[in-house]
């Protein structure tokens, strides 16, 4: 299983983007529905953290308290993508955005995840 993260850039406070996850190489039965996706991010000198999680098969859902009102999470079954749409972006929001296939355990931590894409960068200006 590979992942592409893509949408990252530059914005300033209060604004929005929305960053991609493209998955790709699934075997039947375990196609892309078959696994739940997440968004973790890691701001220079700090730990990756979870952020969010989606199960593409039945759209569960899960945020960190942090982002909760603010970040959206989607799934584009027909295109095996998973969408972070991020609104009234902060400063604090300022990390490398990466996206994970999920095992097994809780959704919060990186060793619940499997596969890891490659990262893209959101910097927020103040």
């Amino acid at each position: 299983v590979q992942l592409q993260a893509s949408g990252g850039g530059l914005v300033q406070a209060g604004g929005s983007l929305r960053v991609s996850c493209a998955a790709s190489g699934f075997t039947s039965p375990f196609t892309f529905e078959y696994y739940s996706i997440g968004w973790f991010r890691q701001a220079p000198g700090k730990e990756r953290e979870g952020v969010s999680c989606i199960s593409p098969s039945d759209g569960d859902t899960w945020y960190a308290d942090s982002v909760k009102g603010r970040f959206t999470i989607s799934s584009d079954n027909a295109k095996n993508t998973v969408y972070l749409e991020m609104n009234n972006l902060q400063p604090e929001d300022t990390a490398v955005y990466y996206c994970a296939v999920y095992d097994s355990g809780s959704v919060r931590y990186t060793g619940s995840y499997t596969y890891w894409g490659q990262g893209t960068l959101v910097t927020v200006s103040s």
